[in-house]
């Protein structure tokens, strides 16, 4: 289904998952209040979106950024020079380990957990490399009652500390892509229902890198119910897979989806610019 409006964007869903493509926008120019509410409400409506195309200085992807909130400066990823709100995520051809390859949402360990981030493609390779998202909302919907009814009643515990701290496999194999691992000190206990701030939805707010147990359950009582989720989460129906070209730019909602970059190009370049976006508390 395309939709079309007044202002000439289109909009083309992309999946009967989640996400939407926009196109007959050009990011690099101050967008007008009216072209920007479209944009927002498609991102609150899809809960991800992606353009094509689009020629961004540094300066360009800060300001589009800008519009949706203020920017948080990434503790552990290398910066692009001279832009420390901008994240590098690379892989050089000889680098076997990828930045993302797993199943998560980015910073579920803060107290407050980013809203979005904005991935800009600026080298990719000829094949592969794509990045899979999962919908967590049609995850909890699709959900048993009984289930359903259990987990609105529990939190969860995030953490930082397995993933990017010191002697973990993860920062060792990053070849300085990914440092300051004495910062890896984040824990945070979120609802494992959350309620969408702006779309008003109920989704699933666990993920399989930074959720490490249930609240006053132990790690090995929480890992078959987190390893069930995991598996009922990314149901092929449940999920979306963006194929990147230079210029492409996908925008993730942290708080109703999961991503997953796939580490299938070896031998090759992929570097990508990550703006990430503050967020709100999660109830």
């Amino acid at each position: 289904m395309c939709i079309r409006d007044r202002s000439e964007i289109i909009i083309n869903p992309i999946s009967g998952s989640i996400g939407a493509e926009i196109h007959g926008v050009n990011l690099s120019t101050d967008l007008s209040d009216a072209v920007f509410s479209e944009i927002r409400q498609t991102f609150i409506d899809h809960g991800l979106i992606f353009f094509r195309n689009q020629e961004l200085t540094p300066d360009d992807h800060l300001r589009f950024a800008k519009r949706w909130g203020e920017i948080n400066i990434n503790r552990f990823f290398a910066k692009v020079e001279g832009y420390e709100q901008i994240a590098e995520v690379k892989k050089d051809p000889d680098q076997e380990i990828n930045i993302g390859g797993a199943w998560h949402t980015d910073h579920s360990y803060d107290q407050i957990p980013a809203m979005g981030s904005i991935l800009l493609a600026k080298e990719t390779p000829k094949t592969g490399g794509d990045t899979l998202f999962a919908n967590m909302y049609k995850a909890y919907e699709s959900l048993s009652d009984g289930l359903k009814g259990t987990l609105e009643s529990m939190n969860a515990c995030h953490s930082s500390r397995h993933v990017f701290g010191a002697h973990t496999g993860y920062a060792e194999a990053s070849n300085q892509r990914i440092g300051n691992p004495e910062l890896a000190t984040q824990d945070a206990i979120h609802p494992v229902i959350i309620t969408h701030p702006e779309s008003k939805r109920k989704a699933l707010y666990v993920n399989p890198e930074f959720t490490v147990n249930f609240e006053g359950w132990t790690k090995e009582e929480s890992q078959p119910l987190l390893s069930y989720l995991t598996e009922h989460s990314t149901r092929p129906e449940n999920i979306t897979r963006f194929n990147w070209e230079p210029g492409s730019i996908a925008f993730w909602d942290n708080r109703c989806t999961w991503h997953f970059a796939l580490n299938d190009y070896p031998g090759e370049k992929r570097l990508m610019h990550r703006i990430t976006v503050e967020g709100s508390a999660l109830c």
